[in-house]
């Protein structure tokens, strides 16, 4: 099983190649995306992988929600299509469940779609013990609901 750790700069290259292999985001947007996190140490961001002889596989982001105390939510997750079923996505959550905890965070929110496409990720989330808490219908685009799972660290 693969080791889970923050991202480091030196993972860029191989972690757009896992963007590359899935549809969670261009890899062209990367660089952008995690500018704040490598160059901001005061940044609450979180950006984590799981790494396989040494090259990530998989990554990861979430952030605090505005306004709040303690809460955070998992922008983005995703594991390298050639290793997608193996568990390395339930160990990443846990790992962040787990880091969030041990930083005196109290809840994870993770926003999905309600199509059909999405089916498995919601089944992925209810799995690791997140609550369907809410659906806005329409959000993402006409026809494309907005589900978002809640779990208490």
């Amino acid at each position: 099983m693969p080791e889970i750790r923050l991202v480091t700069q030196s993972d860029l290259p191989d972690l757009k190649k896992v963007l590359d292999s899935i549809e969670l985001f261009p890899s062209e947007m990367l660089d952008e995306l995690i500018f704040d996190y490598l160059n901001n140490p005061e940044t609450q961001e979180i950006w984590f992988t799981a790494v396989e002889n040494n090259t990530p596989i998989a990554i990861g982001f979430c952030a605090p929600e505005k306004l709040t105390e303690g809460t955070y939510n998992l922008y983005a997750i995703g594991v390298k299509s050639e290793v997608q079923g193996t568990g390395i996505g339930s160990k990443m959550m846990a790992f962040i469940e787990h880091h969030l905890r041990e930083n005196g965070h109290r809840i994870l929110i993770v926003d999905t779609s309600g199509t059909d496409a999405f089916a498995m990720t919601r089944k992925f989330y209810e799995n690791l013990n997140y609550h369907k808490e809410a659906v806005i219908r329409d959000f993402w685009k006409e026809g494309d609901d907005k589900v978002v799972f809640w779990k208490k660290l």
